[in-house]
């Protein structure tokens, strides 16, 4: 689909119910093309593909129409103690931000409602992920949420208690976060064949399949992320392509020395040097390294230069309540650097970054674009980032990345086929459902194939 020029004034009038149409009108002045056309098709109840940069509003396009449906059920006094929405994060830190994302609309709802003599809107979301406590398990298994963010393991877990199923039995909508993130990789055919597990523990129940929204930032070919979602047996999903070329500031930072097969301590130190005045001139930067021991080393040496109470890193060893402190201290103003690996490359919500500067190649066009789109993260916005290569192999690897960002090309990505694990941290044989039910391979767009033994 190709963007319409311009979003019309009440564009949203007769399409949602009058509670969340008033609040979406007091929030936003319009929606965002992915908003305008994504929404008629998730109505329409297909399966659909929204594809757009970082920061075009992406997930209020996949949950506005979700949340609606819950508020039309909660006004009727209709809706029951189970699961409607699944959403799906590869993330633990994006699945916590997602779900105090929505706590605020939903916040701003319930005290709306009021005002408009609604019934209370009684709307539970929680998170299941690896940080989730026993205490938090126990409460969602007694009390099911009505939304439920969490990752493509701790889906499958859920999928393989009794519990577990027997909250996600009335799922009517599942939304897939991130999907190019997942689509080269074991963890997309691991998810692939839980998404499809969820559908037969659906229709058993006697529910229809779920829909499936996926979202995903500009991808090449779209046709392979919109397959991983939905699966061999389902036709193609829409696909709503918003693939527009943002602005980008974008420079590599040239050593005084010359680059060689290693980064010498001289240079390395040079390098925190620069660093630390970038992050001098802007409010907020943001600091990417591939390694979770680069993290603590590049964290170390800033602090050095910039203060102990002024840095902070993340990365997925730490601690559930130190990553939140750190996405927490950068967003309200108190840090002026995160140093972090993947743990902050996707769209988790730390409030403006002003500069992103990623120390080493990071290996792929995708990758470093998404990176850099840390900083800009916001309609309008110029994402601005600054490549520090680290041997001569790396200068000749950030110059193409520069150059294709510039050109508006992209990495291509591919499906694994039959890998030979389906995922990376367990065994490749998932427990079959409780009941009994086995789901053939052939549904699944990258099956796994059993690990001989």
């Amino acid at each position: 689909m190709e963007p319409e020029p311009a979003c019309r004034a009440g564009y949203t009038e007769g399409m949602f119910h009058p509670l969340v149409d008033a609040w979406f009108r007091r929030r936003f002045a319009e929606p965002t093309p992915v908003q305008a056309q994504g929404w008629p098709v998730i109505a329409d109840g297909h399966d659909v593909l929204l594809t757009a940069p970082t920061g075009s509003g992406k997930t209020l396009a996949a949950f506005l129409h979700c949340l609606d449906a819950l508020v039309g059920k909660a006004a009727d006094g209709t809706l029951e103690d189970h699961t409607e929405v699944v959403y799906v994060s590869p993330l633990r830190a994006l699945s916590n931000d997602i779900r105090r994302n929505l706590e605020e609309p939903l916040g701003e709802l319930r005290a709306l409602a009021t005002g408009m003599g609604v019934r209370a809107l009684d709307i539970r979301t929680a998170v299941r992920t690896g940080d989730t406590s026993a205490a938090e398990r126990r409460q969602g298994a007694k009390r099911p949420p009505h939304v439920l963010v969490t990752t493509p393991e701790s889906l499958y877990i859920l999928l393989t208690s009794e519990s577990g199923r027997r909250g996600l039995s009335g799922v009517r909508t599942v939304i897939v976060d991130e999907i190019h993130a997942v689509a080269g990789d074991k963890r997309g055919a691991h998810l692939a064949l839980s998404l499809e597990r969820l559908d037969a523990l659906v229709t058993e129940a006697g529910g229809a399949p779920p829909q499936r929204i996926g979202l995903s930032a500009t991808v090449r070919p779209v046709e392979t992320a919109a397959r991983l979602l939905v699966g061999a047996a389902r036709p193609l999903p829409a696909i709503v392509n918003v693939g527009q070329r943002r602005d980008l500031d974008l420079a590599i930072e040239m050593l005084r020395d010359e680059l060689g097969a290693v980064c010498t301590h001289e240079q390395w130190a040079e390098i925190y040097d620069r660093v630390a005045d970038l992050a001098r001139a802007h409010r907020s930067t943001l600091v990417f390294v591939n390694t979770r021991r680069l993290v603590e080393r590049v964290t170390l040496h800033l602090a050095e230069r910039l203060g102990q109470d002024a840095v902070a890193a993340h990365h997925s060893s730490l601690s559930r309540q130190r990553r939140f402190a750190a996405e927490q201290r950068l967003k309200s103003g108190e840090l002026s650097v995160v140093v972090a690996t993947a743990s902050l490359e996707l769209g988790i919500d730390v409030g403006a970054v002003d500069l992103t500067c990623l120390l080493g190649s990071p290996r792929s066009i995708a990758t470093g674009l998404q990176r850099i789109g840390r900083s800009g993260h916001a309609l309008g916005a110029v994402p601005k980032g600054r490549l520090f290569p680290l041997t001569r192999d790396q200068l000749v690897e950030c110059a193409a990345l520069v150059r294709a960002a510039r050109r508006g090309e992209i990495d291509r990505i591919a499906m694994r086929v039959a890998p030979s694990t389906s995922s990376p941290s367990r065994s490749s044989r998932p427990a079959p459902p409780r009941n009994g039910t086995r789901i053939s391979s052939s549904r699944c767009a990258a099956a796994p194939r059993p690990t001989p033994r």
